[in-house]
């Protein structure tokens, strides 16, 4: 099988190709054309001319088209090396080269689909409710006022990762928001996002409107110096030289954290099984898993608690229905990922508290996959290494601090679950700086609603409002 780069929507073989492989077998599944920085940088030349594609079609059209796209995609047969692929085969092939379990892939499947299919209300919490014609026409009135916006790229580059179908559902909005899609897929996830490019031509969007570039580093560099905007989803090393780069939306590690406030800590039990789910759903792999457990007492019978009712869970073939962990298609980064646990536990004041409810390691293989086990640790306190840490699995710290101190020694968090009914906290919590999505209640970190932003707000990295008055009737 063969997977073309994708010119402005047209297919385009290379002479270097990347091979795809069975993560188990090692078998070649699929051939990767690469493409190299100067094929990239000369197709930027048209990145105007593309955009004038999505520009010509009025915003409720697209919208249809996103709806037309969501059911093509979970359920059509579509192009793919000449043939046709089959929802089936996309989730048997995507788990062959992910490691991700087929029933997590489907799950993935399904939320993609969903945000296609609730574009609408997808937009309207982006926008705050902005009527798409504004964008049509480029000025409008909305409750009395003029508005007028100005699109600030003619594409929109993304650097996609691995670890996660789901994560394409955040770059799906700038189809109806009439911004072209550069994208390069990661090197064992090259499925879904070549599928949505599909399943939108299917609908009837313009081919001009989707570039797929597979690359390297340097093609990867191109996209991004090239494109007026662009996502780019890497660990905290990857992402860094990119950090201040107000044209670059970065999609790191999340450090989302689960915090019971002091009014609700006594009834801790009754919100172990959202905790739970906030570090397991989708195996991990998410920035909205939770990987830490704040609380101002009971730490260690909360950890005790997570700890217990974790290790229940195995390791499953990828084809179990009822499988929660993916494998690691690379074993070597899963006894990395162990080795650095242990060299922190090996520190006074850190304790792996699943290790008592296994039988056996927490690096385990199956079937010839390599897992890591769910796993919890109790750190006494929120400077121990392991107290902050983020890993590619179930992996969460659970770390007792007074009430007053927790807010700024937690850090950085993309979601924050906040069980707390204490209206001055909530307030504290409110004007944290350093939480980003907020849940007040028993809301598992890994829940998302659609209609609000994630992890920046793409509509305002993609346009400005600008100031307009009118004098003309």
């Amino acid at each position: 099988m063969h997977i073309p780069i994708l010119r402005a929507g047209q297919p385009y073989k290379s002479l270097d190709v990347l091979q795809v492989k069975n993560f188990i077998t090692g078998e070649t599944v699929a051939e990767l054309s690469q493409a190299n920085s100067g094929l990239i940088r000369k197709d930027f030349a048209r990145a105007e001319e593309n955009k004038h594609t999505l520009d010509s079609l009025p915003g409720q059209e697209l919208l249809m088209m996103c709806k037309n796209a969501a059911d093509l995609f979970m359920r059509e047969n579509l192009p793919l090396d000449g043939e046709t692929q089959s929802p089936e085969d996309y989730i048997k092939i995507l788990s062959t080269t992910s490691g991700m379990p087929e029933v997590l892939c489907s799950k993935n499947m399904e939320k993609i689909r969903l945000v296609l299919d609730e574009m609408e209300t997808v937009l309207g919490g982006l926008t705050r409710g902005l009527g798409l014609e504004i964008l049509d026409v480029g000025w409008g009135k909305q409750n009395e006022r003029l508005l007028s916006y100005i699109c600030q790229t003619n594409a929109l580059g993304a650097i996609l990762p691995n670890n996660s179908p789901g994560v394409h559902s955040l770059w799906l909005p700038c189809i109806p928001l009439k911004v072209p899609l550069v994208l390069k897929p990661g090197t064992q996830e090259p499925w879904t996002p070549y599928r949505v490019i599909q399943a939108f031509i299917a609908a009837g969007c313009p081919r001009e409107a989707f570039s797929y570039y597979p690359t390297d580093y340097s093609g990867a560099t191109e996209i991004l110096l090239r494109s007026g905007r662009s996502m780019f989803f890497g660990d905290v090393s990857t992402v860094k030289p990119w950090q201040n780069d107000h044209r670059v939306q970065i999609h790191g590690p999340g450090w989302s954290k689960v915090l019971i406030g002091e009014d609700q800590i006594a009834n801790w039990q009754q919100y172990a099984e959202p905790i739970v789910d906030s570090i397991l759903i989708n195996s991990g792999r998410s920035c909205l898993n939770a990987s830490g457990v704040w609380v101002p007492a009971h730490g260690r019978d909360i950890a005790e608690a997570l700890a217990k009712r974790l290790a229940q869970i195995e390791a499953k073939p990828m084809d179990d229905p009822e499988a929660q962990l993916a494998a690691f298609v690379n074993p070597t980064v899963a006894e990395r990922i162990s080795n650095l646990i242990d060299a922190g536990l090996s520190q006074d004041g850190a304790e792996d508290i699943t290790a008592k409810y296994r039988d056996g390691k927490r690096l385990v293989e199956k079937d010839g996959c390599t897992f890591l086990l769910p796993t919890v640790v109790w750190c006494d306190s929120p400077e121990h290494p392991l107290a902050n840490t983020e890993l590619l699995f179930p992996f969460a710290s659970v770390v007792e601090v007074p009430q007053n101190e927790i807010l700024e020694k937690m850090g950085q968090t993309l979601v924050l679950t906040a069980i707390t009914e204490d209206r001055q906290f909530i307030q504290k919590i409110l004007a944290a700086t350093n939480v980003d999505r907020l849940n007040l209640g028993a809301i598992p970190t890994s829940k998302i609603s659609w209609d609000q932003p994630h992890e920046g707000n793409l509509f305002e990295h993609l346009y400005r409002q600008r100031a307009f008055q009118l004098s003309i009737e």
